[in-house]
């Protein structure tokens, strides 16, 4: 593992280079510093996961425009996470943290790893960030929303300006967003499939705007202007359990079109799957504070397991390992009561 690397320049012939290129160009993580007419910076990661590239392309695109001696509207302080990881395309190395469970916060046991992080906030926390950007890809078929950790008027501001879906969430813990939510309002992009040119637009029109702006507006969101989710558990299945999508071969068989799920507000007893010889204790579903509550949302109903209550699910993927390792769905509920009034601030500069 390769300490932090900090720089305040941008190498030469970086933005030429692929996500997989980048690992022999940079010895590890790395911070790059860029000054700016405005000089509070906007903090921005990209491969938190080495297979999400949408974050570097974007990023690539954008700082293309400003290569002929051109200021950015705003300094820029960019985190490139998992460059070895990515060189393989892949989300984590055996052996690996995931790059994006083990910021302040975290679960997970200690790694040399949640020491780079912590010298990445500690050295932003010096610069006092105008906001924080983490950008990712997901696997399944998921809009393009944002992510926020705080019920702050600022950080639903910056959640909106990439889209009117967002989802709040208190879990997983050790992820960027949460903890630079210390110091300035901060989101997740979720942008969607790896290798979809929408995805790259996006989040690079979207960093373009956060380097335009001024200031985080103040006055209150209306509740006509969000689709407002609220994560209410994670779905994990149990380690020893095996899973798939092929008939009769495995302990859980998930349902053929699982992934179509997402973002549809499903009623109780929609089919996830079939069971063949567990129990509910195939699947590890945690609440926000970390209790099991598998019996809260899921029931067996003659072999089927179904679930026990409407809710919303997002990031179900058809990718088995990407389950493996990270985890089967997350599930929502629609919440909208945090808007009738703007929300204090939130510790940590604006």
């Amino acid at each position: 593992m390769s300490m932090l690397q900090e720089i305040d320049y941008l190498p030469e012939n970086l933005l030429a280079l692929e996500a997989n290129q980048l690992a022999a160009h940079l010895s590890g993580p790395t911070l790059i510093h860029l000054p700016g007419r405005r000089a509070q910076p906007l903090f921005v990661s990209v491969l938190m996961h080495g297979n999400e590239t949408v974050g570097w392309e974007a990023i690539r695109t954008l700082l293309a425009r400003y290569q002929g001696g051109q200021d950015l509207p705003r300094a820029l302080s960019l985190f490139i996470g998992n460059v070895d990881a990515a060189a393989q395309g892949l989300r984590l190395l055996p052996g690996q943290p995931d790059y994006n469970r083990i910021w302040y916060g975290s679960e997970v046991a200690e790694t040399p790893e949640h020491r780079v992080m912590e010298q990445v906030v500690e050295r932003m926390r010096k610069r006092k960030p105008f906001a924080s950007v983490d950008v990712h890809n997901n696997t399944g078929l998921n809009p393009h929303y944002a992510c926020i950790n705080r019920l702050d008027t600022r950080f639903f501001h910056l959640a909106l300006l990439f889209s009117r879906t967002v989802v709040y969430f208190l879990r997983p813990k050790g992820v960027q967003s949460m903890a630079f939510a210390d110091l300035c309002p901060s989101v997740t992009l979720e942008c969607g499939k790896v290798g979809s040119a929408h995805g790259v637009e996006h989040a690079r029109d979207y960093l373009e705007a956060c380097l335009h702006l001024a200031e985080h507006p103040q006055h209150a969101v209306s509740h006509l202007d969000i689709d407002l989710f609220h994560t209410v558990a994670q779905v994990k299945i149990s380690p020893l359990t095996s899973f798939g999508f092929s008939p009769g071969e495995s302990d859980i068989v998930l349902a053929p079109d699982i992934d179509h799920f997402n973002f549809r507000e499903l009623p109780a007893g929609t089919l996830f799957g079939w069971i063949n010889g567990v129990g509910l204790d195939a699947l590890d579903v945690r609440d926000e504070q970390g209790e099991a509550v598998a019996g809260d949302y899921f029931t067996i109903e003659e072999g089927q397991l179904c679930l026990h209550r409407s809710v919303m699910p997002s990031m179900l993927t058809k990718d088995l390992s990407v389950i493996r390792q990270d985890c089967l769905c997350y599930l929502m509920e629609r919440y909208d009561s945090h808007l009738a009034q703007p929300v204090p601030n939130a510790s940590g500069s604006g």
